[in-house]
């Protein structure tokens, strides 16, 4: 008795995650491919909507650099939230619910992150 009992534990611990929206990374991949492609084929809506002072140019380099802020990650159930929330972020924008502050804020917020240089501060962000 005791002997399934603990059999019975350790196949609950065993379960799988099931997925969010993709299968596999590839199914992922192409789901941040789409909206990136979504993205790009809107700035010019984006731009005309908001009557940004800045080129279509800036925009896109921008939405670029986001993408490649999270390249990094490798989980799929992570990737699934991230697409989410873009799209979330994508619809907010064509539908007017930001204003333009909240745009002009996004194009002048610099996402890279400094690298460190010296061997202290590369050993202190270390994980």
């Amino acid at each position: 008795m005791a002997g399934t009992a603990g059999r019975a534990i350790v196949n609950i611990g065993k379960r799988e995650i099931k997925p969010f929206m993709s299968n596999n990374r590839v199914e992922a991949r192409l789901r941040v491919l789409n909206l990136y492609k979504t993205w790009y084929r809107a700035i010019p809506e984006i731009c005309f909507i908001y009557r940004l002072p800045a080129p279509a140019e800036t925009l896109r380099d921008r939405i670029k650099e986001e993408f490649f802020k999270n390249s990094h990650v490798r989980d799929v159930r992570a990737i699934d939230y991230l697409v989410v929330k873009g799209r979330m972020e994508l619809q907010e924008t064509m539908e007017m619910w930001k204003q333009t502050h909240h745009i002009l804020y996004f194009l002048k917020h610099d996402s890279r992150i400094e690298r460190p240089t010296t061997f202290l501060s590369k050993f202190f962000t270390q994980k």
